[in-house]
């Protein structure tokens, strides 16, 4: 079977008649696009789709409570705040944002993710675009943030970047498994040849990067991966290593509330650029632009 069905291969995959397809396309229920002029569908989509058990128009969802989880950041922090979207915050990192949006447990996951090989500019886009339970989804830009070491003033120990943390056998503070920064520590020693062995990991996990710079300003650690806006606020010395996606993922059918359009709207605004530039590390210019429709 193809990979792209049309219209009549695809109901009779999903053994509906082409009637009811029709509804569920027009209903934005299903997986489609329309290529000069007829709709195709992605048999991989219909897979997960209906593995989500999301093959009926009429299944009755609750609506998420107005939350942003997923990853932590300053500039979205502050956004939230003053957007009046009515938006709270539940940091927990990139991968336990995507899940709890899976089990609706909030409205929008912000998102920072990682590959081991390399690939980290499309990672946001690819795991979204495979994520099961996420077949009606958005991808929306929030910055490109710019990630790298936080040391102590002065770097007395005169890191560079991953491969020199592990020749010096320096102190490295860890954010939690599935965090984005995480993840990254994990492709920087990957593109090093390293193995986390390679590290000297501190015990307690950090689960911010500005508790990242506190255990630096602190002694507890001697270097740890987070953004320049937090090496800025803390007043730790930041080493760049990396430009970076943060996004916003939500439900298709979400982004048009109130609370996201608010704070999507706030976004694009002059005083969020602003506010980006006092911030420091964070390019803002294609802010609230759609990067992904699955």
């Amino acid at each position: 079977m193809p990979e792209l069905l049309t219209t009549d291969e695809a109901a009779t995959y999903l053994r509906l008649s082409e009637r009811k397809l029709y509804e569920l396309v027009a209903a934005g229920a299903v997986p489609c696009s329309k290529v000069t002029g007829r709709w195709l569908f992605p048999k991989a989509a219909l897979d997960r789709w209906v593995a989500a058990g999301l093959a009926s128009l009429h299944l009755a969802r609750a609506q998420p409570p107005p939350i942003v989880g997923g990853s932590h950041d300053p500039l979205l922090e502050w956004a939230l705040r003053e957007s009046d979207s009515g938006l709270a915050s539940l940091p927990e990192g990139s991968e336990s944002g995507l899940r709890r949006l899976v089990r609706g447990e909030i409205a929008i996951a912000a998102i920072h993710l990682h590959r081991l090989d390399g690939d980290n500019p499309r990672a946001n886009i690819e795991a979204v675009a495979h994520a099961p339970g996420l077949h009606d989804a958005v991808l929306i830009a929030l910055a490109r943030r710019e990630q790298g070491l936080l040391v102590a003033p002065g770097n007395p120990l005169g890191l560079s970047d991953i491969a020199s943390v592990a020749k010096a056998k320096a102190r490295m503070a860890q954010r939690p498994p599935g965090a984005g920064a995480q993840l990254l520590l994990l492709s920087l020693l990957a593109g090093s040849g390293l193995s986390p062995d390679a590290l000297r990991p501190v015990k307690d996990t950090c689960p911010t990067g500005a508790d990242v710079a506190q255990a630096i300003r602190a002694g507890r650690a001697d270097c740890g991966v987070a953004t320049r806006a937090v090496a800025a606020a803390a007043g730790v010395v930041f080493l760049p290593l990396i430009w970076e996606h943060f996004d916003l993922v939500m439900r298709q059918r979400d982004y048009f509330l109130p609370e996201q359009q608010k704070l999507i709207g706030f976004m694009r605004s002059g005083a969020f650029a602003g506010r980006a530039r006092e911030l420091t590390g964070y390019d803002v210019t294609k802010a609230g632009e759609v990067r992904l429709v699955n």
